[in-house]
């Protein structure tokens, strides 16, 4: 498995090109912003998108969607896919809240596909696991793939850290029993790729998260 980082927009926002080496299918997630960027490194990566995935629906997180999506469907023979969780469908509809913090309306597409617990999506010979996790936002989900031993959970867990609870939707109890109960509950040495941030592991945050931890 090969993922790429791209750091995107006035929020710093990881937005991740994850791909099959052996087939170069990919998914993009979390397309925030830069869509330039975005797109060339898809180009110099010769990958063939398949799923472009919001792990939930604020702004930040999704308002290179449309862009990005018109710019692979008049590229790719095969159009990829816009995935979120039916939860999520709400807020992609008022262009993530960006109104919230003054930020202009983009909006985008509806999701050609809506996902929810134990769903999975292929990407080549790579399976990941899709795992509701609200707490954050309603329709946040996760992507876990078992054989690699990754987890992209969008703004759940952070290197010693947690994703907000204070926006409309948002709810602390529900995002600490999420991180307790779902996140943790993932093998130890399970990468965390968070939506903000550099990599860590579930064991490095069961041990050191002041948040979460003990």
């Amino acid at each position: 498995m090969r993922i790429e980082t791209l750091v995107v927009g006035s929020l710093q926002t990881n937005c991740y090109l994850v791909a099959d080496e052996d087939t170069q299918e990919a998914m993009i997630v979390d397309p925030g912003a830069d869509e330039e960027t975005i797109l060339k490194t898809v180009e110099r990566l010769k990958l063939q998108v398949r799923y472009v995935v919001n792990t939930h629906a604020h702004f930040d997180h999704m308002l290179a969607n449309k862009p990005v999506l018109e710019a692979l469907v008049a590229r790719q023979a095969s159009p990829p896919e816009l995935v979120a969780h039916a939860q999520a469908v709400p807020l992609l509809q008022q262009s993530g809240g960006a109104s919230w913090f003054g930020f202009p309306a983009v909006p985008s597409p509806l999701p050609d596909r809506q996902v929810g617990e134990g769903d999975i999506l292929t990407v080549g010979g790579l399976s990941f696991q899709v795992m509701h996790t609200p707490g954050h936002s309603p329709g946040s989900i996760s992507l876990y793939c078992r054989q690699e031993n990754a987890l992209l959970d969008g703004d759940v867990l952070f290197r010693l850290g947690v994703g907000r609870a204070d926006l409309p939707g948002g709810s602390w109890h529900t995002l600490e029993s999420t991180i307790r109960s779902r996140l943790f509950a993932l093998p130890d040495h399970t990468v965390v790729y968070p939506g903000h941030g550099p990599p860590t592991t579930i064991g490095e945050e069961k041990r050191n998260n002041p948040f979460v931890s003990g």
